[in-house]
């Protein structure tokens, strides 16, 4: 006897969108997880306003779970030591 299913990830993304509010979606992770991401310094520059960027640039962004962006660096591993040092859990957005 095997227990062998499918799940369409497609489908079960949308179904869990559209069962998820706004506030939801906010308090995803609880504080706990975090997402890195590869950006460009021209997009770096609507997120971070502060910072002055060349364009160009390649650059590593950690996000909260819902969004929020916490830090922006040159380096992958700094991105990570940062979520390793706040006890985030990390995953990678493609």
């Amino acid at each position: 006897m095997t227990n062998e299913f499918h799940i369409d990830a497609a489908s079960a993304g949308s179904a869990l969108a559209g069962a998820l509010t706004a506030e939801d979606f906010a308090n995803l992770g609880g504080g706990h997880i975090a997402y890195l991401r590869t950006i460009r310094s021209e997009e770096a520059s609507d997120m971070f306003p502060q910072a002055h960027l060349a364009p160009g640039l390649t650059l590593f962004t950690l996000h909260a779970a819902d969004g929020t962006p916490i830090m922006l660096t040159d380096s992958r591993e700094a991105a990570l030591a940062n979520a390793m040092q706040n006890e985030l859990v990390t995953l990678s957005v493609h």
